[in-house]
């Protein structure tokens, strides 16, 4: 008999972006160890992404229960649909840019949803689960946030079944860059704290995705914080991939406006302006949400011509635009409160075998990775003479035919690997 286990969670297919990624693979694997993961999901969520291709990914004979969410950003659309939806989905313009309508929605986001606007699946799922765990004999549920509502939901569940409960944080709660974005009055800013508290203290296991929030965790709770990072699933790419005729620099997955890049916008422009070679080669790719600030900056700069934005791709086309990419891009939000924050497409990247250059803040925890597997260190967002030395050492070796990297085993980050970790915590009593 396999060892049954709830997984609560919001992102599912069809829904598109990194956050499915992480239990879609963990629930493929998780057979192999003797554990049979059953799904619990919205029958009619509002997912900011939607990636069809991702049903094909889901693995056969599992059980999935659905059960129906309310959610208020349809109210919202009345005012305007298309900034409710860019909200959602992550991307908020800086302070100065925003319209009121923009603030009142944050606002409202921020004060009159807490913990997130997902809080009213909660009691509707509680009543249903109680009923449901023990018909099925299950003893331990797992919820995975955000949306962190959806821990409130296994805090009630544990309170009265007692049952085994881990919460998984795939980004942190109160420290998380949004939070400072949503307006929140100090009332609910403590409302924050003490849920926050309360989930970490009632849990048996807390697992979290990076090393600084692991530390972050620790020094507010007793329970066992446990990090499993994100990974990668299926083969590294082969040495003999066909790339780009163009010295691409393609960056997959959202550019948020913090995220920025300006120095880096500010050397390719200068490399361009000092070398006619570099300009015309350089071509820079954008897949995934980019702010309307980004693009902006670029259609305005001397790089106008030499970008391309192709918007959001189903996860199945990825593959073939990483692997042929002479280089990918990572950037993260220059602030103290993102070190902990490494994207889940730093293992996709690992895994397609191409140079990876990336930017970020102080103490990254994305470094740590990098240095695991013998890869070159990652910039911060003022290293302007580094940078440019780096893309010309790139560009140089793209002329040549020579642009290539050599990392050590990876396997680590593997997602069967990093499922055996999980299986350990599961089947401790």
């Amino acid at each position: 008999m396999l060892q049954k286990v709830l997984i609560v969670l919001y992102y599912w297919p069809p829904a598109g972006g990194p956050g499915v990624q992480r239990w879609l693979k963990f629930a493929k694997y998780l057979p192999e160890f003797g554990i049979e993961p059953i799904i619990y999901a919205p029958k009619n969520p509002n997912y900011p992404i939607v990636d069809e291709s991702l049903l094909k990914e889901i693995p056969t004979n599992i059980k999935i229960v659905k059960q129906p969410i309310f959610e208020p950003y349809g109210f919202a659309k009345i005012f305007s649909k298309n900034k409710t939806e860019t909200i959602s989905s992550g991307i908020i313009q800086k302070k100065k840019k925003q319209s009121f309508l923009e603030k009142m929605l944050l606002f409202i986001r921020g004060n009159f949803f807490v913990p997130d606007a997902r809080k009213f699946w909660v009691k509707p799922s509680v009543k249903f689960l109680r009923d449901f765990i023990q018909k099925e004999g299950i003893e331990t549920v797992i919820t995975t946030g955000p949306p962190h509502s959806l821990h409130l939901i296994g805090l009630q569940l544990k309170q009265e079944l007692g049952i085994k409960w881990i919460t998984d944080f795939r980004d942190p709660w109160t420290t998380i860059g949004y939070h400072q974005e949503l307006k929140l009055t100090q009332k609910n800013k403590k409302k924050h704290i003490a849920l926050e508290k309360e989930v970490l203290q009632q849990a048996d296991t807390v697992l979290v995705t990076s090393f600084t929030t692991h530390k972050e965790f620790s020094a507010k709770t007793n329970k066992p914080v446990v990090t499993i990072t994100n990974g990668f699933d299926g083969a590294i790419a082969k040495a003999d991939v066909k790339l780009d005729e163009k010295f691409t620099i393609s960056h997959i997955g959202s550019l948020l406006s913090k995220r920025n890049p300006t120095v880096l916008w500010k050397v390719l422009s200068d490399l361009c302006n000092d070398n006619e070679a570099f300009k015309k080669a350089l071509h820079i790719q954008l897949i995934g949400k980019v702010s309307e600030e980004v693009l902006n900056d670029l259609a305005t700069s001397f790089l106008k011509n030499n970008f391309e934005y192709l918007g959001y791709l189903n996860h199945s086309k990825i593959n073939s635009y990483q692997e042929s990419s002479q280089v990918l891009l990572l950037v993260e939000i220059d602030s103290d409160i993102t070190q902990g924050i490494v994207p889940g497409k730093l293992f996709e990247y690992l895994k397609s075998n191409r140079p990876i250059l990336a930017l970020g803040p102080q103490n990254w925890d994305v470094g740590v990775i990098l240095k695991s597997v013998e890869r070159e260190t990652y910039f911060l967002h003022d290293d302007y003479e580094d940078l440019k030395k780096r893309i010309l050492s790139y560009f140089n070796l793209y002329l040549e035919n020579r642009l290539e990297v050599k990392t050590t085993s990876i396997s680590t980050y593997h997602r069967e690997a990093l499922t055996s970790q999980l299986a350990s915590i599961l089947k401790e009593k």
